[in-house]
């Protein structure tokens, strides 16, 4: 039986707009200001990192996933304005089904709606479906969060569904309900990949 390959551990991305680099303790100080000064930020997240020391255990659990191979958190640099924008990552990584999950994403208000979000998607779904050979990259949201879900529709996700109650909200008093959505390989390949590229 052939053995499942590693998933890369020094992963950078980049176009002539962003970079992505793997996610460093360190970087605390470069997301702290979005951190104390926009706690909407992660209005929808029940991990959250608003606040110095949320933002220490928020970067320490995904350093943790990372060592576990399930997750590969992103720090975000913005080239034009010189700024860390915010994180991103995959995570659910099945390297034997060729899926993963790419989601974990926020940026400071400055960076919404620049083009910032689309490049990024782009060098991320690029990297798994022709780099890792994903024939599935999966994409959740909380069913109320309107913004998060028209970006994933904007650079070609399909709506699959919506699971019921899936899980808790932060606080712990409702569950939400989550919307799947999802890119193929195939579809990568025949309309995706060009109709993103013609956003940028």
């Amino acid at each position: 039986m052939p053995t499942t390959p590693n998933f890369p551990q020094n992963i950078i991305l980049e176009d002539d707009l962003v970079l992505l680099r793997p996610l460093q303790e360190s970087d605390v100080e470069n997301l702290v200001e979005i951190s104390n000064n926009e706690p909407e930020t992660w209005e929808f997240s029940l991990t959250r990192a608003n606040g110095k020391e949320n933002l220490i255990h928020y970067i320490q659990l995904a350093l943790k996933a990372k060592e576990s191979k399930t997750e590969f958190p992103f720090i975000v640099f913005d080239k034009k304005s010189g700024k860390y924008a915010g994180s991103t990552r995959f995570y659910d990584i099945n390297l034997a089904f060729k899926t993963l999950q790419l989601g974990y994403t926020w940026y400071g208000k400055d960076f919404r709606g620049t083009g910032l979000n689309k490049h990024c998607k782009f060098l991320l779904l690029q990297f798994a479906f022709e780099t890792l050979g994903m024939e599935r990259v999966e994409f959740r949201a909380d069913a109320n969060n309107q913004r998060s879900i028209a970006a994933m529709k904007s650079i070609g996700c399909k709506v699959e569904g919506v699971l019921r109650n899936h899980m808790p909200t932060f606080g712990g008093e409702v569950r939400r309900n989550s919307i799947i959505l999802s890119i193929l390989r195939s579809e990568w390949f025949d309309e995706v990949k060009d109709n993103l590229r013609r956003k940028l």
